[in-house]
């Protein structure tokens, strides 16, 4: 449940809104707060919701001059699904706590949502510094490695995938459907936008660790794990047809490669002594059927959904 220290329908429509998530940040949230504060116009509201921290973070950021607010549903994906919903602005930047990412391109890229038609900027750390300052392990490769396989599946140029540093446009934020609770919100987001066609730009962005008392929440196999199985999900959610395709395909392959050897001695002998395998090629042919026709309904189904967002898309 979302406790918020003012009624969320009642606050006013900001041009630009920055949301900081935060759990146990106390360290950096009030720099943070502070170096927002100075690289952004005065007008921009800075929101800041706790998640459980258990230690003074959303004191601390409310002294530092953000709006505080609480969410009580454990996970980032939780706090954006709030934040989304409570927050109206026309520019939406969304930041870590951490202060591991710069604040001063945070106004080219607010420009770029406002001005020049862009529904999502990504702060892009891997072109820069991200590689030389990150000293979690195997955090390099396991990004290169979710950014080529999203940019292939779905024919992306996106150079972060998993950046926490964006700034959204408001029409991009209210018709976002939030599905994960965890770290997993960015690759969903990433995806979400190149499946809708909207417009993404890259701002290059230096990233530096996390200062020497500050620590990560992240666990780099279990939340890598996480993403992977995300982009799965994500990939039959939005491209049924060729996922089921890829399956129907493997299937039909299987199924002749059974049949052809059983068709050989019934065409030398007149006999079929290997029934078994004639089952079980027959059943894979079969099966390769019915998982083409699941695409092509799963398709169709996600084509009425896209036709009912641009219709919903327009009237907001």
């Amino acid at each position: 449940m979302n406790n918020s220290q003012s009624s969320p329908t009642a606050a006013a429509r900001h041009r630009i809104a920055v949301l900081i998530p935060c759990y146990n940040e106390a360290v950096t949230i009030g720099k943070v707060v502070a170096d927002v504060r100075a690289a952004l116009p005065a007008d921009a509201a800075i929101y800041v919701y706790d998640n459980n921290s258990t230690d003074r973070t959303a004191t601390i950021a409310g002294n530092a001059g953000a709006i505080v607010r609480h969410e009580s549903r454990q996970g980032k994906g939780n706090v954006l699904r709030s934040m989304f919903h409570d927050i109206d602005a026309d520019c939406y930047v969304m930041i870590d706590g951490d202060d591991t990412y710069p604040v001063e391109p945070l106004g080219d890229m607010c420009n770029l949502v406002l001005n020049d038609g862009a529904d999502m900027v990504v702060g892009d750390r891997l072109s820069t510094t991200y590689t030389t300052e990150n000293k979690r392990r195997y955090h390099n490769a396991g990004n290169k490695m979710v950014r080529g396989l999203i940019n292939y599946l779905f024919n992306g140029n996106v150079t972060d995938i998993m950046s926490g540093c964006r700034a959204m446009s408001r029409h991009f934020v209210k018709n976002f459907p939030i599905l994960k609770s965890g770290f997993e919100l960015e690759t969903e987001m990433t995806i979400h936008a190149l499946d809708k066609n909207y417009v993404v730009k890259t701002v290059p962005i230096d990233y530096r660790d996390r200062p020497q008392d500050s620590h990560s929440k992240l666990n780099t196999f279990s939340d890598g794990c996480k993403v992977l199985k995300t982009i799965l999900t994500l990939f039959v959610v939005y491209k049924p047809l060729v996922f089921f395709s890829w399956l129907s395909a493997l299937m039909l392959i299987a199924s002749v490669a059974l049949l052809i050897p059983v068709f050989v001695d019934y065409f030398n002998t007149g006999l079929v002594p290997r029934f078994p395998t004639l089952f079980v090629g027959c059943l894979m042919g079969v099966m390769a059927m019915l998982m083409l026709i699941c695409g092509i309904i799963l398709e169709v189904n996600n084509l009425r959904h896209r036709q009912l967002l641009e219709l919903i898309s327009t009237r907001t």
